[in-house]
């Protein structure tokens, strides 16, 4: 896909973050839009940004873990815009839990919106795409679908599960010679809202002695290293390459090298660096 100029793409995750930006990068290229968030106030915003550029844009509020609503969505986008051509499996949710103490309902949770969302949205639209004769799939993993972090192992299992799953539909769709492509996005750290909107398990402020609020701060000031219209841009750019797989931002670049020289041995360095990071706090609560 060399271009995306009155070609019609579907975004989930739109009402924010790198779902608007890529909406309104692709108007700004004459692509037209079918929305998607569960936030349709928000949703609204982006159609109003996106809708500036003249092309025809769509907004359905939807939760990316229904399967039959997710289902029911593909159908209606190809009904309102006559194709699709891209869908963008975007939404995702994040959730800080030791792996001993976190709940099943969190588990199930993230693995409903940030799994079986892109499973649901790839498999509903795949269809949809090829009729198109020009489709292509763009998941979101992680940085962490590169690598696992303590305390973010549901965050680890869902996003490793969805580069997985990306990988092989690539795959099968080249062995299959198939007009439609797929590309794995794996995001580092980008100034988005998904921290402060994630959930972090209570039990992780009497691990700690850190409160869920300042957590989530921390957090958030952490991966805000990558604005979202730029990574817009680096994902739009891969597409327009049929990249296998794009790594957004340079904490990903870096720590994804990282990983291939050292294999499982990443493991002690991140051992290494969470002690260093929790010394001050311990020593602070043992003078007090």
């Amino acid at each position: 896909m060399k271009d995306f100029k009155n070609k019609v793409a579907a975004i989930t995750g739109a009402a924010s973050g790198m779902g608007r930006t890529l909406a309104v990068e692709l108007a700004k290229r004459g692509c037209h839009l079918a929305l998607s968030d569960v936030n349709e106030t928000e949703l609204v915003k982006t159609a109003e940004l996106a809708g500036r550029h003249g092309v025809k844009v769509t907004i359905t509020r939807l939760d990316v873990a229904d399967k039959e609503a997710v289902y029911a969505w593909a159908d209606q986008v190809a009904r309102d815009h006559g194709k699709v051509n891209l869908i963008f499996n975007n939404a995702g949710v994040a959730l800080t839990a030791p792996l001993e103490h976190v709940k099943h309902s969190d588990f199930e949770w993230i693995v409903g919106i940030n799994f079986w969302g892109v499973v649901y949205g790839t498999q509903a639209f795949l269809p949809h795409l090829k009729a198109s004769g020009d489709g292509h799939i763009v998941n979101t993993s992680s940085l962490f679908g590169l690598m696992s972090v303590p305390t973010q192992g549901c965050y680890n299992a869902t996003k490793f599960a969805v580069r997985g799953y990306t990988e092989a539909l690539r795959m099968e769709l080249e062995l299959e010679g198939a007009c439609v492509s797929a590309t794995c996005v794996h995001p580092g750290g980008i100034a988005t809202n998904i921290a402060m909107a994630g959930k972090v398990d209570p039990v992780m402020e009497k691990l700690t002695g850190v409160t869920e609020e300042q957590q989530k701060r921390r957090a958030n000031k952490m991966i805000s290293t990558t604005t979202a219209e730029s990574a817009a841009l680096q994902i739009l750019s891969a597409v327009e390459k049929n990249a296998r797989r794009v790594l957004v931002g340079p904490d990903a670049k870096f720590l994804d090298k990282v990983v291939r020289l050292l294999g499982a041995s990443y493991q002690v360095l991140i051992i290494r660096q969470m002690r260093k990071m929790s010394k001050p706090r311990t020593r602070a609560r043992t003078a007090a």
